[in-house]
């Protein structure tokens, strides 16, 4: 029986009749190399709008549906557990199961998920849709990121493709708030749940059309021990920080989850080192570059969150923006950011490797935040905002895509899938942290402005913008920390990566 590969054209198309499986296989991915790299990144995107895309929509939602304050951060919180909690697992079903079966099932699951939480006539029915999109978000999203470490093998390609998805992986957020805004402002919250759809279509139908299925390979048998230690691991990481951002660093609660998330995650560290076929093999993190470009992402998207948190804060209730007037607001950062992303890696990063281009990317970012610090009550987008924002979009594209490059970068086909969730995973773990942590201080700050004080709106909005400035203070920390990580961990020029000279990040 003939390969669906096999076709009479083979020899017309420069292919040895009596070529492999496997030959055929490389031969079609790189024919259609830049529809794969649209179907990707048409998923990517999805994915990450949704992390900031149902924020702006929730204050309509929490309207139409009558759910409390309290229950509210949970339609974010349930997203975020079930995403950050098995992205590990997602990663290896793709390398263990096929990327092309793993993405199709993510992309529809992800959809469904979507089109029921658009639906919803009540709390229950919402937030269950939330953590079931979560969960067909960590099948797809890590296996997004190995389809295109698999498919894109030339360096001056790979930068290009990779910039792309740097591009989507830094700026979403910001496109998330502007499409939200936008669609609950003119039609309804629920279709920030519905646009969904529409990529999830396009995006099905690209991958049957041009992805085809991995050549067997040898089953292994699935670490579960891994599995079960590494997601309750993220599952308590991820909820003692979001109870965090509720309770407080001293909670009972929050110190038990954050306890239990480090002591299961050093036991996953062990276990990993002692099984045959282990969940993570330690091969992949332990690489110098790798675990630096981990960091990298980490610390970014720690920092980051004092820009799209804060920023729509401030600029919705003190300098009282619309939705969609704040998501335009951002659309300068990321039309820098995707420039700067594609520069860093198509131009930049074949010739200097990704230690330079991290290194500065993070410094201009911290000065981005600093600039921010000089918001007032009554501030000029055009004079205050504006030029921080700019600065940001090109620290951030700075970062993210030759991070994301060298993270992936000499990785075997059977690792990148739990390479690639991998770099969710940190940038997940980030955001959540960067979330509580900045949320707190920002909170403390607030009360300590306030007390003693007679309240008045003037002083109300003075409070808050007293916060807002200590929270970019600490995010420019942060990255400032980050620029000191990379520039120690992250090495020059070419390298050994997975047995195989190369320039790293290409």
């Amino acid at each position: 029986m003939k390969s669906s590969l096999d076709s009479p054209g083979d020899a017309a198309l420069g292919l040895n009749p009596d070529a492999t499986h496997a030959e055929k296989l490389a031969h079609h991915i790189h024919n259609r190399r830049w529809w794969i790299l649209a179907v990707v990144a048409m998923a990517q995107l999805m994915v990450v709008l949704d992390a900031t895309i149902v924020n702006i929509a929730l204050p309509s939602a929490q309207k139409a549906l009558a759910f409390s304050t309290a229950d509210r951060q949970w339609i974010v919180t349930g997203y975020a557990l079930s995403f950050g909690s098995l992205l590990l697992l997602g990663g290896r079903v793709a390398d263990f199961f096929g990327r092309k079966r793993v993405f199709l099932i993510g992309l529809i699951g992800f959809a469904v998920a979507s089109a029921i939480g658009g639906a919803s006539n009540g709390f229950g029915m919402l937030v269950t849709a939330r953590v079931v999109q979560g969960a067909f978000g960590a099948l797809l999203a890590p296996t997004a990121l190995s389809l295109l470490t698999t498919t894109f093998t030339d360096p001056k390609e790979r930068g290009k493709a990779f910039g792309v998805f740097g591009a989507i992986a830094g700026g979403g957020a910001a496109l998330g708030l502007l499409l939200g805004g936008f669609l609950t402002q003119y039609l309804s919250w629920r279709w920030s749940l519905y646009v969904n759809l529409i990529f999830a279509i396009g995006a099905t139908i690209g991958a049957v059309t041009f992805l085809r299925h991995d050549p067997k390979t040898e089953k292994k048998k699935l670490d579960l021990p891994g599995v079960l230690s590494a997601s309750i691991s993220m599952f308590s990481l991820v909820y003692g920080f979001s109870h965090a951002e509720t309770s407080g660093w001293s909670n009972g609660i929050t110190i038990a989850f954050l306890a239990a998330g480090i002591i299961l995650l050093g036991a996953f560290v062990a276990i990993e080192t002692r099984v045959v076929h282990p969940l993570l093999p330690m091969r992949v993190v332990l690489d110098r570059t790798r675990g630096g470009s981990y960091l990298s992402v980490f610390l970014a998207a720690v920092g980051m969150f004092g820009v799209f948190l804060f920023l729509t804060y401030y600029m919705q209730s003190t300098l009282g923006y619309s939705p969609v007037k704040t998501g335009v607001a951002f659309l300068p950062m990321v039309v820098v950011l995707v420039i700067s992303a594609s520069i860093a890696t198509a131009v930049l990063l074949p010739r200097i490797g990704p230690k330079p281009i991290v290194v500065a990317g993070m410094l201009i970012a911290a000065v981005g935040l600093i600039l921010l610090t000089r918001i007032s009550v009554h501030s000029s987008y055009v004079s205050v905002i504006l030029p921080a924002l700019a600065v940001l979009g090109l620290g951030m594209g700075s970062i993210f895509a030759p991070s994301i490059n060298a993270a992936t970068a000499g990785i075997s086909p059977e690792d990148a899938g739990v390479a690639s969730a991998t770099v969710n995973t940190s940038q997940q773990i980030g955001g959540s942290i960067g979330t509580a942590l900045l949320n707190t201080l920002a909170a403390t700050t607030a009360t300590n402005f306030l007390a003693h004080k007679i309240p008045s709106q003037l002083l109300l909005a003075e409070a808050g913008v007293h916060s807002y400035i200590t929270a970019f203070r600490w995010s420019a920390l942060v990255f400032l920390v980050g620029a000191v990580i990379s520039f120690f961990l992250l090495k020059w020029g070419k390298q050994e990566i997975g047995g195989e000279t190369m320039h790293v990040g290409i």
